[in-house]
């Protein structure tokens, strides 16, 4: 009986002892599930719970012209929130704060009235601003240090540059392209919570401050652009114009130095234009190239060997007939040789150049120079322009003098500098460098050939021809440029109606297209004016723009005159300052009327964040030079600003 007993203890030892043991080994067991496999996701989790994370705006890189002058940064300012659930007087708090954040007192209770325990008040606060507000040290509302994007030289390219919402991602142009390259490492700013989800003190707030991203240098030259935007402001205001679009690019790398449309506009404050005015009309809009289009047609026939250059052909004085057309020249003429077609510009003698080609050669020339089709410009919304895929009788005649096809200005612009260069198409291009945000190199876009056009040769007899076009008797001899050989070609077309959906009787393009110097082209440029006024053909309103842009440039790149001086001009030395020094020129044609009447406030000592705010509360536009603090300005503070005089301060580094 006591066996039996001593037994059952046992056999009752083992089985407590094994269900502890059990017990105990599912705790270890639950132990090292929680604390090993899911340590780091129970980390997360408690902080989601016991923090608050509010993302600030990241600072972006900078974009720089090709000099290494800024033409977008971002700035470090301070933005004001608030920890409603903080704020015990809230009538008080918001009677104090609204005179300095410039909101109404019923707007600013409203937001401190939330239920929450965040909210932002204003973004960016003026740095004066911002002091006072701290020195108040009022309960419940703090600061927090974020990016905001400035535009330090106002319209200069401002349609190539684009712009950056609030968020702040890029909604046009080079901000948009390179959107993700330039977009920074957001910051963010984490406060404490209690156990039941209420902020902890606002002292006890940590701040992570967002990184910047990459910078991107640009093929444009700041010099190169305020020359083109000033004279194309020039033509389209002495025409009485709708608009103008102008382009300047390297013949033989594709490398774009200017990109101008007129009207302009000030990316600091975009919100203020319309969406047709924000276009980048050069690269978004398509238009009937008119005469300018048959260096192309007499190009591909040439290299074809339909024709020869000494070739005849009767222009019919005039008048040809097609079908049920009739086909005009402006000036009559019985017969002209290829070059008189280029240098008079005659409908009649591309048209029949035109049929000589045949519809299927004639579209595949067209096509390699790269009408129809996008050039894939670093830029968004390109326009690719049409070009029929089938053609008729008449289509083949007005094709070859450029009514009935479209295009873009960079597709004409790069069409153009294949003939320049001898015979090969390049890729335009923007960006051609890439920095981290210590400065080093982590990219670089090259020239890119996209293929063979037309040969040598060919290209060395067009340019001959076009340099005609600005010789004696030429229809483009406002474009000559005094010292250098100048190839070019006017256009004039008519412009389609919306509404009719036929050509307006009224309305037209004019346009000069050109290369400089013609033996050794180093600079394509063309011209665009839209709905000139008065006179409208493209060499009295756009030829005298393709001069000034060509000659002062020519002059700022040191390129020396190789043909005999015909007129009287500057000193050279007297000329290259001129060119240089942008803000020494008149600006009158492309400031904004916003400053007239303005007082010039004392800028003097100001950092250029703090400028900036006082450019924002009076409206008014300034271009900034250099960076620091500001030591000089024009006008001299208290004068009146006015509309067509330069408006800048400039900045010097503090010692």
């Amino acid at each position: 009986m006591k066996d039996e007993r001593e037994k059952w203890a046992r056999i009752r030892i083992i089985m407590i002892g094994t269900i502890f043991g059990a017990m105990f080994l599912t705790i270890i067991g639950r132990a090292f599930y929680l604390q090993i496999l899911q340590h780091e996701e129970l980390i997360k989790k408690a902080d989601r719970q016991h923090q608050h994370r509010v993302d600030l705006t990241p600072a972006r890189g900078s974009i720089l012209d090709r000099n290494g002058t800024p033409l977008a940064e971002s700035i470090h300012m301070d933005s004001c929130y608030a920890e409603p659930k903080r704020i015990k007087d809230v009538d008080g708090t918001a009677t104090v704060l609204a005179p300095l954040l410039g909101m109404p007192k019923q707007e600013l209770v409203a937001k401190l009235s939330l239920n929450k325990s965040f909210t932002w008040l204003v973004r960016w606060v003026p740095p004066d601003t911002a002091t006072r507000i701290k020195n108040m040290k009022l309960t419940g509302i703090g600061f927090a240090p974020e990016s905001k994007r400035f535009y330090p030289n106002i319209e200069t390219a401002a349609h190539v540059i684009g712009f950056t919402g609030r968020d702040p991602n890029g909604l046009e142009g080079i901000e948009k392209k390179y959107d993700s390259t330039i977009l920074g490492n957001t910051g963010y700013m984490i406060t404490e919570r209690d156990a039941l989800g209420r902020n902890i003190a606002i002292k006890s707030t940590v701040v992570k401050d967002s990184s910047p991203g990459n910078s991107v240098v640009l093929t444009l030259d700041k010099t190169i652009q305020f020359i083109t935007e000033k004279e194309l402001a020039k033509a389209v205001n002495g025409s009485n114009a709708k608009g103008g679009m102008a382009l300047v690019m390297e013949a033989d790398t594709g490398k774009v130095l200017a990109m101008a449309n007129y009207p302009t506009f000030n990316p600091n404050s975009y919100s203020r234009y319309s969406l047709n005015e924000l276009r980048n009309r050069v690269v978004a809009d398509s238009f009937e190239p008119g005469s300018t289009f048959k260096v192309f047609t007499i190009a591909a026939a040439l290299d074809a060997g339909v024709i020869k250059a000494n070739d005849v052909y009767n222009c019919e004085n005039g008048n040809y007939r097609i079908i049920n057309r009739v086909i005009h020249d402006d000036h009559p003429h019985s017969s002209l040789s290829i070059s008189e077609i280029i240098k008079y510009s005659s409908n009649i003698g591309s048209a029949k150049i035109g049929f000589k080609m045949g519809e299927e050669r004639m579209s595949a020339y067209l096509r390699n120079f790269g009408f129809g089709g996008r050039t894939g410009i670093d830029l968004p919304g390109e326009a690719s322009g049409y070009l029929k895929r089938n053609w008729y009788k008449i289509d083949l005649a007005t094709i070859s003098f450029g009514q009935g096809v479209s295009l873009s200005t960079v597709q004409l612009a790069s069409a153009l500098s294949a003939i320049a260069n001898g015979g090969t198409l390049m890729k335009p291009y923007l960006v051609e460098r890439i920095l981290d945000d210590s400065g080093r190199e982590v990219q670089r876009f090259e020239p890119q050939v996209v293929r063979r056009v037309v040969s040598p040769e060919t290209a060395s007899k067009m340019t001959k021809m076009m340099e005609t076009v600005t010789g004696e008797g030429g229809t483009g001899t406002k474009a000559a440029v005094d010292g250098y050989r100048v190839a070019g070609k006017t256009g004039t077309a008519q412009k389609v109606d919306p509404v009719t959906r036929t050509y307006s009787p009224t309305k037209r393009i004019g346009s000069f297209v050109g290369f400089v110097p013609a033996d050794k082209p180093k600079l394509t440029i063309v011209v665009i004016i839209d709905e000139p006024q008065g006179i409208k053909y493209g060499g009295v309103v756009a030829a005298p723009a393709f001069r000034e842009i060509a000659q002062n440039t020519l002059a700022y790149l040191k390129i020396v005159p190789n043909m005999p001086i015909a007129k009287k001009e500057k000193a050279p030395e007297a000329e290259e300052e001129d060119v240089q020094e942008p803000e020494a020129l008149s600006e009158g044609e492309i400031e904004d009327t916003t400053n007239a009447g303005a007082v010039m406030p004392d800028f003097r000592g100001m950092s250029m964040r703090g400028v900036l705010q006082v450019m924002e509360k009076r409206s008014i536009n300034i271009r900034l030079i250099g960076s620091g603090r500001a030591t000089e300005q024009s006008p001299p503070p208290g004068q009146a600003i006015k509309g067509t005089g330069a408006v800048w301060v400039k900045f010097t580094p503090s010692a």
